[in-house]
């Protein structure tokens, strides 16, 4: 029975470990599409990237992005995740983010960062 137990103790421990590496394990082909939206982001330098309220330019935009996956994806390993998890919301706020056209028109940046990672996949 002590061996039992030691064995469960042991699993138990380790879980979080498991599901840390587990959650870390993302494809280069995965890696890759993401970073091709965060460049598309970068290269929107018409647009203004809106956030809780507030416009900024669409580098600043891609910087907030990246800084936020790098701190809240360890459970993203696909790009559509990162869209659905990382660039759609505000995880405070709940707030969609934004790409402002110039001609004033916003749309979701979920909605424009899904439609260019089909023009993406259509390329491959």
């Amino acid at each position: 029975m002590p061996r039992r137990r030691a064995l469960w103790v042991g699993l138990a421990l380790l879980a979080p470990l498991a599901r840390h590496a587990r959650a870390a394990s993302i494809s280069a082909l995965e890696a890759a599409r993401i970073e091709r939206l965060l460049q598309f982001v970068e290269s929107q330098k018409q647009c203004k990237f809106v956030r809780s309220g507030s416009a900024y330019t669409a580098r600043e935009g891609a910087q907030f992005l990246r800084a936020k996956y790098a701190k809240m994806g360890e459970h993203v390993t696909t790009a559509a995740q990162f869209i659905d998890q990382i660039a759609a919301r505000s995880s405070t706020s709940g707030q969609a983010y934004l790409l402002r056209y110039p001609d004033g028109r916003t749309v979701p940046a979920a909605q424009v960062l899904a439609d260019e990672l089909r023009r993406i996949d259509r390329q491959r």
